[in-house]
Protein backbone atom coordinates (compact mmCIF):
# COMPACT_ATOMS: atom_id res chain seq x y z
CA UNK A 1 0.00 0.00 0.00
CA UNK A 2 2.76 2.53 -1.23
CA UNK A 3 0.48 5.26 -1.30
CA UNK A 4 -1.12 5.10 2.33
CA UNK A 5 -0.06 7.30 5.06
CA UNK A 6 1.50 6.50 8.45
CA UNK A 7 0.21 5.90 11.88
CA UNK A 8 2.33 7.79 14.44
CA UNK A 9 2.22 6.36 17.87
CA UNK A 10 3.41 9.32 20.00
CA UNK A 11 4.25 9.09 23.87
CA UNK A 12 4.21 12.45 25.47
CA UNK A 13 5.48 13.97 29.16
CA UNK A 14 3.80 12.70 32.44
CA UNK A 15 4.41 15.61 33.47
CA UNK A 16 7.78 17.76 32.49
CA UNK A 17 6.90 19.00 29.29
CA UNK A 18 11.00 19.32 28.74
CA UNK A 19 10.77 15.76 27.92
CA UNK A 20 9.17 15.81 24.90
CA UNK A 21 11.63 14.54 22.01
CA UNK A 22 12.10 17.29 19.42
CA UNK A 23 11.07 14.19 16.81
CA UNK A 24 7.86 13.98 18.42
CA UNK A 25 6.73 17.93 18.16
CA UNK A 26 7.86 17.71 14.29
CA UNK A 27 5.83 14.38 13.52
CA UNK A 28 2.74 16.16 15.44
CA UNK A 29 3.40 19.35 13.72
CA UNK A 30 3.52 17.35 10.23
CA UNK A 31 0.48 15.08 10.70
CA UNK A 32 -2.44 16.07 8.84
CA UNK A 33 -4.36 14.62 11.83
CA UNK A 34 -3.91 14.22 16.06
CA UNK A 35 -5.91 11.53 17.08
CA UNK A 36 -5.62 12.19 20.78
CA UNK A 37 -7.52 10.60 24.02
CA UNK A 38 -8.85 13.99 25.18
CA UNK A 39 -8.63 17.29 23.15
CA UNK A 40 -9.37 19.53 25.68
CA UNK A 41 -6.20 18.12 27.46
CA UNK A 42 -4.05 17.51 25.12
CA UNK A 43 -4.79 21.29 23.28
CA UNK A 44 -2.74 22.90 26.53
CA UNK A 45 0.13 21.00 25.41
CA UNK A 46 -0.13 21.33 21.84
CA UNK A 47 -0.21 24.88 22.65
CA UNK A 48 2.60 25.00 24.31
CA UNK A 49 5.14 24.10 21.06
CA UNK A 50 2.89 26.15 18.55
CA UNK A 51 1.14 22.86 16.83
CA UNK A 52 -1.85 23.71 15.01
CA UNK A 53 -2.59 20.57 14.21
CA UNK A 54 -6.43 19.77 13.29
CA UNK A 55 -7.41 16.95 16.62
CA UNK A 56 -10.22 14.65 16.75
CA UNK A 57 -11.18 12.78 20.09
CA UNK A 58 -10.17 8.78 20.29
CA UNK A 59 -10.97 7.21 23.49
CA UNK A 60 -12.19 3.96 25.43
CA UNK A 61 -16.00 5.16 24.83
CA UNK A 62 -15.55 5.09 20.91
CA UNK A 63 -12.64 3.93 19.55
CA UNK A 64 -14.26 0.91 18.17
CA UNK A 65 -16.57 3.13 15.95
CA UNK A 66 -13.78 5.83 14.96
CA UNK A 67 -11.48 3.54 14.10
CA UNK A 68 -12.76 2.45 10.18
CA UNK A 69 -12.82 6.19 9.79
CA UNK A 70 -9.56 6.68 10.89
CA UNK A 71 -8.04 3.82 8.78
CA UNK A 72 -9.69 4.59 5.65
CA UNK A 73 -7.84 8.11 6.00
CA UNK A 74 -4.63 5.92 6.38
CA UNK A 75 -5.61 4.14 3.27
CA UNK A 76 -6.15 7.38 1.12
CA UNK A 77 -2.51 8.57 2.53
CA UNK A 78 -3.45 10.71 5.36
CA UNK A 79 -0.80 10.63 8.09
CA UNK A 80 -2.45 10.38 12.27
CA UNK A 81 -0.66 10.73 15.16
CA UNK A 82 -2.29 9.76 18.18
CA UNK A 83 -1.22 10.52 21.58
CA UNK A 84 -2.60 10.10 25.29
CA UNK A 85 -3.28 12.36 28.20
CA UNK A 86 0.14 11.12 29.03
CA UNK A 87 3.13 8.94 28.49
CA UNK A 88 3.58 5.97 26.01
CA UNK A 89 -0.30 5.18 24.54
CA UNK A 90 -1.76 1.57 24.81
CA UNK A 91 0.46 1.51 28.14
CA UNK A 92 -3.04 1.75 30.26
CA UNK A 93 -4.82 3.89 27.80
CA UNK A 94 -6.91 3.44 24.80
CA UNK A 95 -4.97 2.50 21.56
CA UNK A 96 -5.00 -1.15 20.72
CA UNK A 97 -7.97 -1.51 18.15
CA UNK A 98 -6.34 1.35 16.53
CA UNK A 99 -3.17 0.17 16.14
CA UNK A 100 -4.42 -3.96 15.44
CA UNK A 101 -6.68 -2.37 12.53
CA UNK A 102 -4.11 -0.45 11.39
CA UNK A 103 -1.26 -2.91 10.78
CA UNK A 104 -4.32 -5.40 9.58
CA UNK A 105 -4.86 -3.17 6.81
CA UNK A 106 -1.12 -2.81 5.90
CA UNK A 107 -0.67 0.61 6.95
CA UNK A 108 3.01 1.54 8.60
CA UNK A 109 2.42 1.99 12.31
CA UNK A 110 5.77 4.15 13.68
CA UNK A 111 6.24 4.13 17.26
CA UNK A 112 7.61 7.98 18.46
CA UNK A 113 8.99 6.50 21.89
CA UNK A 114 9.47 8.49 25.29
CA UNK A 115 8.25 9.38 28.76
CA UNK A 116 6.50 5.80 30.14
CA UNK A 117 5.33 6.27 33.93
CA UNK A 118 6.22 2.25 34.72
CA UNK A 119 9.64 2.05 33.28
CA UNK A 120 10.63 5.65 34.77
CA UNK A 121 9.60 4.20 38.04
CA UNK A 122 11.20 0.98 37.33
CA UNK A 123 14.18 3.10 37.00
CA UNK A 124 14.46 4.87 40.23
CA UNK A 125 12.91 1.96 42.31
CA UNK A 126 16.02 0.22 43.43
CA UNK A 127 14.50 -3.12 42.83
CA UNK A 128 15.76 -6.09 40.00
CA UNK A 129 14.80 -4.83 36.63
CA UNK A 130 16.23 -7.32 34.51
CA UNK A 131 12.84 -9.08 35.00
CA UNK A 132 9.67 -7.48 35.33
CA UNK A 133 5.99 -7.66 34.67
CA UNK A 134 3.48 -4.47 34.22
CA UNK A 135 -0.02 -5.29 35.21
CA UNK A 136 -1.30 -1.81 35.44
CA UNK A 137 -4.44 -0.50 37.58
CA UNK A 138 -5.66 -3.40 39.76
CA UNK A 139 -9.17 -3.82 39.60
CA UNK A 140 -11.77 -1.78 41.43
CA UNK A 141 -13.47 -4.02 43.62
CA UNK A 142 -11.79 -5.24 46.80
CA UNK A 143 -12.98 -9.13 46.03
CA UNK A 144 -11.41 -9.17 42.42
CA UNK A 145 -8.58 -7.01 43.51
CA UNK A 146 -7.34 -9.64 46.26
CA UNK A 147 -7.98 -12.43 43.77
CA UNK A 148 -5.90 -10.69 41.08
CA UNK A 149 -3.54 -10.37 43.86
CA UNK A 150 -3.52 -13.91 45.17
CA UNK A 151 -2.78 -15.31 41.39
CA UNK A 152 0.60 -12.87 41.01
CA UNK A 153 1.90 -13.76 45.03
CA UNK A 154 4.32 -16.57 43.42
CA UNK A 155 5.44 -14.06 40.73
CA UNK A 156 9.50 -13.84 40.83
CA UNK A 157 9.81 -10.81 38.66
CA UNK A 158 9.44 -7.22 39.68
CA UNK A 159 5.81 -6.36 40.00
CA UNK A 160 4.75 -3.06 38.05
CA UNK A 161 1.06 -1.31 38.90
CA UNK A 162 -0.57 2.05 38.41
CA UNK A 163 -2.97 2.98 41.29
CA UNK A 164 -5.51 6.41 41.96
CA UNK A 165 -5.07 8.61 44.99
CA UNK A 166 -8.64 7.28 45.90
CA UNK A 167 -7.36 3.62 45.94
CA UNK A 168 -3.99 3.52 47.01
CA UNK A 169 -4.58 3.01 50.93
CA UNK A 170 -6.89 -0.12 50.15
CA UNK A 171 -4.44 -1.28 47.36
CA UNK A 172 -1.24 -1.24 49.12
CA UNK A 173 -3.24 -2.73 52.49
CA UNK A 174 -4.53 -5.79 50.05
CA UNK A 175 -0.62 -6.22 48.94
CA UNK A 176 0.79 -6.07 52.21
CA UNK A 177 -1.63 -8.56 53.17
CA UNK A 178 -1.39 -11.10 50.58
CA UNK A 179 2.27 -10.43 49.48
CA UNK A 180 3.57 -10.06 53.11
CA UNK A 181 4.23 -7.50 55.37
CA UNK A 182 8.01 -7.62 54.61
CA UNK A 183 8.18 -7.67 51.54
CA UNK A 184 10.44 -5.05 49.45
CA UNK A 185 8.37 -2.69 47.87
CA UNK A 186 8.53 0.96 46.27
CA UNK A 187 6.22 3.69 45.70
CA UNK A 188 6.49 6.40 43.17
CA UNK A 189 4.20 9.45 42.81
CA UNK A 190 4.13 12.42 40.47
CA UNK A 191 6.93 11.28 38.95
CA UNK A 192 8.95 14.32 36.50
CA UNK A 193 6.47 17.09 38.54
CA UNK A 194 7.03 19.20 41.28
CA UNK A 195 6.29 17.08 43.85
CA UNK A 196 8.21 13.85 42.54
CA UNK A 197 8.61 11.16 45.27
CA UNK A 198 10.36 7.71 44.92
CA UNK A 199 9.87 5.84 48.29
CA UNK A 200 10.88 2.11 49.16
CA UNK A 201 10.56 0.17 52.03
CA UNK A 202 8.53 -2.87 53.49
CA UNK A 203 4.95 -2.82 51.86
CA UNK A 204 4.18 -2.76 56.07
CA UNK A 205 6.57 0.60 55.83
CA UNK A 206 4.71 2.00 52.78
CA UNK A 207 1.59 1.94 53.53
CA UNK A 208 2.16 3.82 57.02
CA UNK A 209 4.33 6.59 55.07
CA UNK A 210 1.12 6.98 52.87
CA UNK A 211 -0.98 6.95 55.92
CA UNK A 212 0.73 9.45 57.89
CA UNK A 213 0.37 12.38 55.60
CA UNK A 214 -2.84 13.08 53.39
CA UNK A 215 -0.73 14.89 51.08
CA UNK A 216 1.24 11.49 50.17
CA UNK A 217 -2.14 10.25 49.19
CA UNK A 218 -2.40 12.61 46.27
CA UNK A 219 -1.44 12.38 42.75
CA UNK A 220 -0.45 9.88 40.36
CA UNK A 221 1.21 6.49 41.39
CA UNK A 222 3.41 3.45 40.38
CA UNK A 223 3.84 0.87 42.80
CA UNK A 224 6.21 -1.49 42.50
CA UNK A 225 6.86 -4.87 44.66
CA UNK A 226 9.32 -6.90 44.79
CA UNK A 227 8.99 -10.73 43.45
CA UNK A 228 9.07 -13.38 45.36
CA UNK A 229 12.86 -15.26 46.22
CA UNK A 230 13.81 -18.63 46.57
CA UNK A 231 13.89 -18.49 50.08
CA UNK A 232 9.69 -17.25 49.96
CA UNK A 233 9.05 -19.94 47.55
CA UNK A 234 11.06 -22.86 49.62
CA UNK A 235 9.55 -21.76 53.15
CA UNK A 236 6.30 -23.38 54.42
CA UNK A 237 3.56 -22.06 56.26
CA UNK A 238 4.10 -22.55 60.25
CA UNK A 239 1.14 -24.91 60.15
CA UNK A 240 2.43 -26.99 58.15
CA UNK A 241 5.29 -27.03 59.67
CA UNK A 242 4.24 -28.39 62.67
CA UNK A 243 2.27 -31.08 61.11
CA UNK A 244 5.58 -32.16 59.20
CA UNK A 245 7.59 -32.05 62.12
CA UNK A 246 5.05 -33.95 64.30
CA UNK A 247 4.82 -36.76 61.90
CA UNK A 248 8.67 -37.07 61.37
CA UNK A 249 8.63 -37.87 65.07
CA UNK A 250 6.44 -41.10 63.86
CA UNK A 251 7.39 -42.05 60.64
CA UNK A 252 10.38 -41.90 57.81
CA UNK A 253 11.17 -38.75 55.60
CA UNK A 254 9.23 -40.31 52.36
CA UNK A 255 5.91 -41.21 54.64
CA UNK A 256 5.81 -38.28 56.59
CA UNK A 257 5.79 -35.95 54.01
CA UNK A 258 3.45 -37.77 51.22
CA UNK A 259 0.77 -37.87 54.54
CA UNK A 260 1.96 -34.07 55.22
CA UNK A 261 1.17 -33.62 51.76
CA UNK A 262 -2.16 -35.08 51.90
CA UNK A 263 -3.67 -32.87 54.98
CA UNK A 264 -2.28 -29.60 53.69
CA UNK A 265 -2.30 -29.76 50.11
CA UNK A 266 1.32 -28.62 49.54
CA UNK A 267 3.36 -29.92 47.19
CA UNK A 268 5.07 -32.59 48.04
CA UNK A 269 8.68 -31.97 47.01
CA UNK A 270 8.71 -28.45 49.12
CA UNK A 271 7.94 -30.31 51.96
CA UNK A 272 10.07 -33.13 51.33
CA UNK A 273 13.12 -30.25 51.30
CA UNK A 274 11.40 -28.52 54.50
CA UNK A 275 11.87 -31.87 55.90
CA UNK A 276 15.56 -32.78 55.11
CA UNK A 277 16.30 -29.41 56.60
CA UNK A 278 14.97 -30.56 59.70
CA UNK A 279 16.46 -33.31 60.03
CA UNK A 280 19.62 -31.51 59.01
CA UNK A 281 19.02 -29.19 62.04
CA UNK A 282 18.51 -32.07 64.43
Amino acid sequence: MSNAGTLYIVATPIGNLEDIAPRAIRLLSEADIIAAEDTRHSSKLLAQFGISTKTEPLHEHNERSQVPRLVDLLKAGKSIAYITDAGTPLVSDPGFHLVRSARQAGITVTPVPGACAAIAALSAAGLPSDRFVFEGFPPAKAAARRTAFEKLRAETRTLIFYESPHRIIESLTDMRDIFGPGREAAIARELTKKFETVHDGTLTELLDWIRGDANRQLGEFVILIHGVTRAEREAVDPEAARILKILLEEMPVSQATALAARITGLKKNRLYDHALRLKQTR
